[in-house]
């Protein structure tokens, strides 16, 4: 007998509740997870709760929320409904942070509880990390770090020290990366670009690293560029750098 069917939207269209790859498991008198509530949610409870009671192992359907559901949404959302045991859950997208300083405490803060995000941080010593959930690696050249980091992986670089940050910098744009950031001010910047365009990397390869990284109009509290660097990262084709992407 089925005992739970796994609803997932697999497409959408217009404005609708929530993105494709959303889902939720439905048991006979339970559910864990959401596809965003409402009467699109409750339907498709329903039917899922039908498909247990027939022993049916698969449906699919697309649905235009304001026709068929009255909700004021206007878009369609095609579903899946089908017999798992529990949610898909994609591979988290990798971010390394190099700095356990008020700013990337602030900064893991926010991104720790992100299920999209894997967090890797990197400092010289053991003792500058609170207690963390995240992962940690302690290493005396930072630098040297960066070659262990993915190739799809977010960099945020807010050490301690102007050398420590333009060795990543270097580093980072030695290497493939997906974006980079570097806390500082238009000072710091320039003088950082001319000292990178010394080392070899170009001027486009430079500029993908985003300086200063957050949303100045924020402020400049650690928990306001936290804010800002992680709105930043989970828009959809997300990039530090503000209308660019990386």
């Amino acid at each position: 007998m089925t005992d739970v069917i796994r609803i997932t939207v697999t497409k959408t269209a217009g404005s609708v509740p929530r993105d494709a790859g959303t889902q939720m498991l439905v048991f006979a008198e339970r559910t864990e997870g959401t596809i965003g509530g409402g009467t699109l949610e409750w339907e498709a409870m329903a039917e899922a709760r039908r498909m247990l009671r027939d022993g049916r192992t698969s449906h699919e359907a697309r649905i235009p929320l304001g026709p068929a559901l009255g909700q004021c949404c206007g878009g369609a959302v095609s579903l899946t409904w089908e017999v798992a045991e529990e949610l898909t859950k994609p591979a988290p997208r990798p971010v390394w942070i190099y700095g356990a300083g008020h700013v990337g405490r602030a900064i893991v803060n926010v991104m720790q509880p992100m299920p999209d995000f894997s967090v890797t941080w990197v400092d010289t010593h053991a003792d500058r990390f609170p207690q963390t959930d995240v992962t940690t690696l302690v290493a005396a050249d930072p630098a040297r770090a960066v070659k262990h980091a993915p190739a799809n992986a977010d960099h945020l670089i807010l050490t301690y020290s102007h050398e420590i940050d333009l060795a990543l910098c270097h580093a980072v744009l030695s290497h493939d990366f997906n974006s980079a950031g570097l806390i500082g001010s238009a000072t710091k910047w320039a003088r950082f670009k001319g000292r990178l365009a010394a080392l070899g990397h170009t001027h486009a390869q430079i500029s993908r690293i985003a300086c200063p990284i957050g949303d100045p109009s924020l402020g400049k509290h650690p928990s306001a560029i936290a804010l800002g660097v992680a709105t930043a990262m989970i828009k959809p084709q997300a990039s530090l750098k503000k209308d660019r992407t990386g």
